[in-house]
């Protein structure tokens, strides 16, 4: 399935949380906390009033409870505002 943001809208698709510390302890799914990075998968076009700056393929950082979950192709994903960004991760 094909799926394409609109105006200011970002489609991510989520980086996986570390499961193990660097000692080597396993962290348990319940204990993890919630990452709030991402990767860029699909960028609407952007409104006359806030252009999009990012492109496809862009680590970014994105504010906690923002976003609406989406699955597609049994992933899932997030939609975003542009607005929600906080940062590129270079």
């Amino acid at each position: 399935m094909k799926v394409k943001p609109l105006a200011d809208r970002v489609l991510v698709k989520n980086d996986k949380a570390e499961t193990k510390t660097a000692g080597g302890l396993i962290i348990p799914e319940a204990a993890q906390e919630k990452t709030q990075t991402a990767v860029v998968v699909e960028v609407g076009p952007g409104t006359e009033d806030e252009k999009t700056t990012l492109k496809k393929g862009d680590r970014i950082m994105y504010d906690k409870y923002a976003g609406t979950q989406v699955k597609i192709d049994g992933e899932d994903h997030l939609i975003l505002k542009f607005s929600d960004v906080i940062a590129i991760i270079e």
